[in-house]
């Protein structure tokens, strides 16, 4: 068996950035930065304020109460035309430029305005009090994100904060998908017949796709024939950027699809330290990287996270290629194979103000619905076989458990 990191460091090291685009902000999420994003300027530009209130000279307040004449009103996108003197005060709202001569700002729930020409200061400030300074936020010429983020709703917001209407992103991937076995049929059949089932990878691998960001060329369930495997082979090799077949690559004797394989490529077929997804194809078809998953779903998913995915997004130029992992302690006992790396579906669950991590289900490599009972994946390391109960492990998370806390 190839050890699970180098079989890894062997894929991502077969794969490379497919290039860039610029898109529209409004369809940027989800997608991955191709270049630093350098802000223009200053961001605020100008000196605001960081509240409702009056703008001040601060020393004008020392003593308090004091009243203090109102010569303006300036709300938000307006520009003060006075100048703040000994003496006197500028209503102003939450992000309007500070008013010249103004140091501080009151906030309005500390004063009292017997008249439209007048505040009473109740409480004093010091110089700077609720004041936003120029290049607070975000200053001229700094990074403002660095290439290889992935552009989530925050990015978005600091992208447009810099002015950046159309950002430079990697290109998403087109990868051909594929089911093969004669088994198969799809979620919309009514009736299986006898020795048929459910297509349930390609629907999951359709999904792990798209949130890796790639665009789906699906190429439907594929019969256990040479002739269908290899026009089925050849449309992905030349629609795609990369390929992903589920089944057909254990050591069953009926895996036409291995033989297909060599014959279109150049494909190795491992036995990796991993469970569940021990069989694993990786090559090229017409230098197209090909990902041959096993057929079991939960091997699926497990083989997509491990190789698939990372190589997914280094292909648009991301950073971060695995998914985040937290240490906490297991719930319960557990005993796995000291051979592999072990993925075991586990549920976040909440033991007074910590974590544990428990079981979700059945951990034969069939069970789907253990899957979906789960946060995430105790990655139990090589040589470890035991996992005792209080004992601390890592989990790849998939999904945040927060909303299930109370479980």
């Amino acid at each position: 068996m190839r050890p699970l990191e180098e079989a890894r460091a062997e894929v991502l090291e077969a794969v490379s950035p497919l290039g860039s685009e610029t898109v529209p902000l409004a369809e940027a999420e989800g997608r991955i930065l191709a270049e630093d994003v350098i802000a223009p300027g200053d961001v605020p530009p100008f000196p605001n304020s960081a509240m409702d209130g009056f703008a001040v000279i601060a020393a004008d307040v020392r003593s308090v109460p004091v009243r203090l004449r109102v010569i303006e009103d300036v709300p938000a996108g307006s520009v003060a035309t006075r100048t703040v003197t000994p003496g006197t005060a500028i209503k102003i709202m939450t992000g309007a430029p500070m008013p010249p001569g103004a140091d501080a700002v009151v906030k309005v729930e500390v004063t009292r305005q017997p008249d439209p020409d007048t505040v009473e200061i109740l409480e004093s400030v010091e110089p700077g009090a609720a004041v936003r300074p120029a290049g607070g936020d975000i200053a001229a010429g700094s990074v403002v994100l660095e290439a290889g983020r992935a552009l989530g709703p925050v990015e978005l917001g600091l992208l447009a904060t810099a002015g950046v209407g159309r950002p430079k992103v990697g290109r998403r991937p087109r990868v051909a998908l594929m089911a093969t076995g004669d088994e198969l049929r799809p979620a919309e059949v009514a009736e299986l017949e006898p020795g048929q089932i459910r297509d349930s990878n390609r629907p999951l691998l359709r999904g792990l796709i798209h949130e890796a960001g790639g665009e789906v060329v699906d190429l439907g369930i594929v019969a256990d024939d040479e002739t269908a495997l290899t026009a089925a082979l050849s449309r992905a090799a030349t629609e795609a950027d990369a390929i992903v077949t589920s089944g057909g690559v254990s050591m069953g004797e009926y895996d036409l699809i291995k033989r297909v394989l060599s014959a279109r490529g150049t494909v190795d077929f491992w036995q990796v330290a991993m469970q569940p997804a021990k069989p694993f194809a990786f090559g090229h078809i017409e230098s197209v990287p090909l990902f041959g998953l096993p057929g079991n779903p939960v091997s699926v998913m497990v083989a997509f996270e491990q190789f698939a995915r990372p190589a997914l997004l280094k292909m648009q130029g991301a950073r971060r290629l695995f998914r985040p992992r937290v240490v906490v302690p297991m719930g319960e006992t557990i005993d796995t194979d000291p051979r592999k790396v072990v993925f075991v579906r586990v549920a976040l669950h909440r033991d007074g103000n910590r974590l544990v991590a428990r079981s979700s289900g059945g951990q034969s490599s069939n069970v789907l619905s253990a899957l979906g009972a789960a946060d995430g994946l105790a990655v139990v390391p090589v040589g470890t076989g035991r996992v005792e109960a209080g004992e601390a492990v890592e989990v790849e998370l998939f999904r945040h458990p927060s909303a299930e806390f109370g479980r």
